[in-house]
């Protein structure tokens, strides 16, 4: 065979390829939103809400949790407030307080980007409700970007639960989100958790659509 050939069926099996790479279909998620929050443990609940206090149910989320009616204040090192922070139940074993960026120099709290529920050596917040005061130690963080998907869905797009993917999302101002983490569970909605920086900044929207790569 000679070389014209060679490179003839070369060229034909790389644009064999590419055109079945184009024809692969792409996976996408609706985007959601988390604007900062807080989880407490009953111990927690009582402490700023009263003595054998319940969080009461606003709304369903996913995984069995669900937005609270209770809200709180949280205040940083240099008593600096943000007000109206709501509350998701159920109570956990251990409180946390999920931030932006942005949310951590207005208190002034060095908040360590974490998973939500790695609290150990986090920031200091103090929490102030209606019956009272809680410090705590450490359990402020800014929550690391992830997507929700079930073992269904993981499967289809050749996932696991532990993944790190890349993301596009937005138009005019979008922008190629890397390291975000996959978690898989049966209880799970398909949906990519972003904070409100992280929004804004590829001005996106609750519900916008964004292609994992």
């Amino acid at each position: 065979m000679d070389s014209n050939n060679v490179e003839l069926i070369t060229r034909a099996v790389l644009q064999a390829l590419e055109g079945a790479s184009e024809a692969k279909p792409k996976m996408t998620v609706p985007v959601g939103v988390s604007a900062r929050h807080i989880h407490l443990t009953q111990e927690h609940v009582e402490t700023l809400f009263g003595p054998g206090y319940h969080l009461t149910k606003k709304k369903d989320l996913m995984g069995g949790q669900f937005a609270a009616n209770e809200q709180c204040t949280i205040v940083g090192l240099k008593l600096r407030a943000i007000e109206n922070v709501r509350i998701l139940g159920p109570v956990r074993k251990a409180s946390q307080v999920e931030i932006s960026a942005t949310d951590a120099r207005t208190l002034g709290v060095n908040a360590p980007l974490r998973e939500s529920g790695d609290v150990a050596g986090s920031a200091p917040i103090s929490l102030v409700g209606p019956k009272g005061v809680l410090y705590l130690k450490e359990g402020c963080i800014v929550a690391a970007r992830h997507i929700h998907m079930t073992p269904q869905e993981a499967n289809v797009a050749g996932l696991k639960d532990g993944d790190y993917v890349s993301v596009k999302m937005g138009n005019e101002r979008g922008a190629v989100l890397d390291k975000v983490k996959i978690r898989v569970d049966p209880s799970f909605s398909l949906e990519m958790h972003i904070d409100t920086d992280e929004a804004n900044a590829c001005q996106v929207k609750q519900g916008d659509i964004a292609e994992i790569l």
